[in-house]
């Protein structure tokens, strides 16, 4: 491994949860060992343009620091090129040609964690942290995810899937999930666009919200029992924390709770929970980030009812970093402080794309 390594950390973008991305990289950033990694910070604003080799107080001062300065490339109109390098700044090669050893995405959400950015460094062959472009769309897509995971024989939360041409009728999903529901974007994350319905009257407009951040709409069954975290570590010998779990004073777990309001929750490491309980939930942690093909790291999400029946219900592949996100309070729990598990981060992604370089992709 050269020292130090050349790490790419990008962050921001175009998603509902560019502020979130911008305190986990932030946490990451200050994790990062001076002496061992050089870090460039590759930041996405909000309109898709990429800035690079800013200072870090500039950067992480505020989401619009960046307006007006000149972009590494940018999207253009639709009938125009796809990519456009600004006057005076870096081509589009630059980002192949700095010299990168490898790149750390965190990105939460769309455009992020979606397998899009995993698909761009791909193709550019720069090993990145975290999963690859189909274990990323794959558990990014609600829908998707549930349906890879009931394939396995792996319990999760029953749904029903909704796009815009298709007819919502009330009752009929009362009578087939019963009541209260929650209806949420397919592809989406930190709860957004999430409502609890619990009368007729209240699912138009769930399902027009929903459908504003996604032409895919999952209306579930609304789970009585305690949200349950676990995070997960590695590439082909996955290992998992013990579970932990928010505790919430908010109806459910919202946005605000999550990274806005210190007294609408607190973090229990480890969850309180039966021996038993637990470590059933840390096997099906593993079982679905197996099934799923994550290699890196993910955050997996599940119910436990109070008869104490475990029910999978998502998969962050880009859990939050930031002082009030569970993956990296459970890893620093099990003894992995922050420091630490970026190392085994970067670790991992560097041995998968030495791994990969192997694979024959032509006669």
């Amino acid at each position: 491994m050269p020292s130090p390594l050349h790490v790419g950390l990008i962050y921001g973008g175009q998603s509902s949860e560019h502020e979130i991305s911008i305190r986990s990289a932030r946490s990451v950033f200050e994790a990062l060992d001076a002496d061992r990694y050089r870090v460039t910070l590759i930041q996405i604003d909000r309109d898709g343009r990429w800035h690079i080799d800013a200072s870090p107080d500039t950067l992480f001062a505020t989401a619009s620091a960046t307006e007006g300065a000149p972009a590494l490339f940018a999207p253009q109109d639709p009938n125009g090129p796809v990519w456009s390098a600004e006057p005076d700044a870096h081509s589009f090669t630059s980002l192949d040609a700095m010299g990168l050893d490898v790149a750390f995405p965190m990105l939460h959400g769309t455009n992020g964690e979606d397998g899009r950015i995993q698909g761009f460094l791909q193709t550019l062959g720069l090993a990145y942290v975290g999963c690859d472009v189909l274990a990323s769309a794959a558990c990014m897509n609600k829908d998707a995810t549930k349906r890879l995971l009931d394939h396995a024989g792996l319990p999760v939360t029953p749904s029903r899937t909704l796009r815009p041409s298709d007819a919502a009728d009330f009752d009929s999903l009362a009578e087939a999930l019963g009541t209260p529901l929650f209806v949420k974007p397919a592809n989406s994350g930190s709860s957004v666009g999430i409502t609890k319905v619990e009368h007729a009257h209240q699912l138009d407009a769930a399902l027009e919200l929903a459908f504003a951040y996604d032409r895919t709409v999952l209306v579930e069954t609304a789970i009585e029992g305690r949200e349950i975290e676990c995070a997960v570590l590695g590439n082909e010998t996955p290992h998992a924390s013990a579970p932990g779990e928010i505790v919430s004073t908010a109806q459910f777990y919202t946005y605000d709770a999550k990274y806005e309001d210190p007294e609408a929750s607190r973090m229990e490491v480890p969850a309180d929970l039966p021996p038993e309980v637990s470590e059933r939930v840390r096997q099906l942690a593993l079982a679905s980030y197996v099934a799923l093909g994550c290699e890196g790291m993910a955050r997996v999400d599940v119910f436990v009812t109070p008869e104490h029946e475990v029910l999978i219900n998502e998969i962050n592949t880009i859990p939050g970093f930031t002082d009030r996100s569970m993956y990296p309070v459970m890893w620093a729990h099990e003894g992995l402080e922050l420091a630490a598990l970026v190392d085994r981060l970067i670790e991992l992604a560097l041995a998968r794309h030495q791994r990969d370089a192997h694979l024959l992709t032509i006669r």
